[in-house]
């Protein structure tokens, strides 16, 4: 059994949950379903959770418990993710995808603030706040360069 000392404990479920309120509060400012606090419970649940299977894991080794921890993890936080996602039935566009995305990312930086894996958890954050920060507008630039469908439907609202 491992026993992860107070400082450990609070550093991994503090990284958890300040990196899914990071994620939440970008979607926040750009108006999405799901914000700071939602995102950041997920990375603290997450982690708790990890860190729960850890403590009772062998130091250095990853059990089949805990491996069955993280993986019921990403089976039902997809529930949560689904739940972000709203279709529009009068024109049949399906809204909420990069924040049910989101909401998975949170859950997985959790699992890795779980189990401690610093390196992981800085570069994922780093390339989630670069697509989301650029990620729109390279694909608007790519869509007019390619003449994508959004290019069509720019063209088609110019005509009208």
């Amino acid at each position: 059994m491992t026993e992860l000392d107070w400082p450990e404990i609070l550093l991994r479920l503090g990284i958890a949950t300040l990196a899914g309120g990071a994620i939440g509060l970008n979607r926040d400012l750009h108006g999405k379903p799901i914000g700071l606090k939602t995102l950041g419970i997920v990375g603290l649940s997450t982690a708790t959770v990890v860190l729960l299977a850890v403590q009772f894991a062998e130091p250095g080794k990853v059990t089949d418990a805990t491996s069955r921890v993280i993986q019921g993890i990403l089976t039902r936080i997809g529930f949560l993710g689904a739940g972000v996602i709203v279709h529009e039935s009068t024109r049949f566009r399906v809204r909420g995808l990069t924040s049910a995305a989101c909401t998975f990312l949170a859950a997985c930086l959790g699992i890795v603030c779980g189990a401690g894996q610093w390196k992981i958890v800085s570069v994922a954050l780093a390339l989630a706040f670069v697509l989301l920060i650029v990620g729109r507008r390279v694909e608007r630039r790519l869509h007019h360069l390619f003449g994508g469908k959004e290019a069509a439907q720019k063209a088609e609202r110019e005509e009208n």
